[in-house]
């Protein structure tokens, strides 16, 4: 990854935070709060991601401010010099998607955002100034006006995708998983999975083949280079590998899944001490015994 010509944060005052509104009030501390993810203070930095975590992200509940902070994390990411470049990954993913698990995958964002479509600026400012003014009657359309605002976010993120896909090969193991697994969840263009079919199985790799190989089980259905690529992957690598293979194939191919796939499966109880989050610790809410589970769901089979 080459260093970015400019600092990830030099269009920081292009944006009108004072203007914006987070969970606690006016958004004009997020600049500040953005700039202190670069401090050479480990603490100062930790405060800043607890900052963030709460106005921009707080309990699960998007803001008006927080799809605009989505470009700058995408800026820190990319530039190597960042400190922490995985847990701004982390802030990155609960900022664009919320507290959503893979149970909403695959993802449908027309469906999932169909309550904000109809979303005025005027439905925005009464929102706002019953939230942040003198109160009063709670505005008819404040469940589609925060709906609107987590749509924002997603969709923010949605334009950048094609950056993430760039840390699918990231040096570092944790943000190569972390970006495997954020792929999932936005429109698959050729690009992105080229990107995630070319994750190689190595041990340097592992976690981000395997992260990679279960968004593969969400993506571009029907692909036989990706079909081909998975069932190469049965055979390659650590045990998590092989069975998050398995487990994408048996997403994607229901019945027709090849017959070595179905014998991972039901090994995987075998090789319980190597796929613990502990021992093979994958950026997603599930298990990979979890996954097991559900790909047997998927084939009608009882786990």
């Amino acid at each position: 990854m080459s260093a970015p010509t400019q600092s990830p944060l030099e269009d920081l005052e292009t944006v009108d935070w004072a203007g914006l509104h987070h969970a606690y009030g006016s958004a004009e501390d997020v600049p500040g709060q953005l700039t202190a993810l670069l401090s050479a203070d480990a603490e100062e930095r930790h405060q800043a991601q607890y900052q963030l975590h709460g106005n921009v992200y707080h309990q699960g509940t998007r803001w008006q401010a927080s799809c605009h902070v989505v470009p700058f994390l995408t800026a820190l990411v990319d530039d190597p010099a960042t400190p922490d470049r995985a847990a701004v990954v982390s802030l990155l993913r609960v900022i664009a998607l919320g507290d959503r698990d893979d149970t909403h995958l695959p993802f449908d964002p027309d469906r999932e955002f169909a309550r904000a479509e109809n979303v005025t600026d005027a439905d925005v400012a009464a929102v706002v100034d019953w939230l942040y003014g003198d109160g009063g009657k709670e505005p008819e359309k404040s469940e589609a006006v925060a709906a609107s605002w987590d749509r924002d976010a997603y969709l923010a993120a949605a334009a950048l995708s094609n950056r993430f896909a760039a840390w699918a090969d990231d040096p570092d193991p944790v943000i190569a998983a972390r970006a495997a697994e954020l792929l999932a969840w936005f429109p698959a263009a050729r690009p992105t999975v080229s990107r995630l079919l070319q994750v190689p199985a190595t041990k340097e790799h592992q976690l981000a083949r395997a992260s990679a190989n279960l968004s593969l089980g969400y993506l571009a259905p029907g692909e036989p280079a990706v079909d081909d690529r998975l069932t190469a992957l049965l055979a390659a690598g650590p045990f998590g590998v092989r069975l998050t293979a398995a487990v994408a194939l048996a997403l994607r191919l229901g019945a027709r899944l090849p017959d070595a796939a179905l014998q991972i499966l039901a090994e995987a109880p075998d090789h319980t001490d190597e796929i613990t989050v502990t021992a093979f610790p994958i950026p997603w809410d599930r298990s990979l015994l979890g996954f097991t589970a559900l790909a047997l769901y998927q084939l009608g089979l009882t786990p």
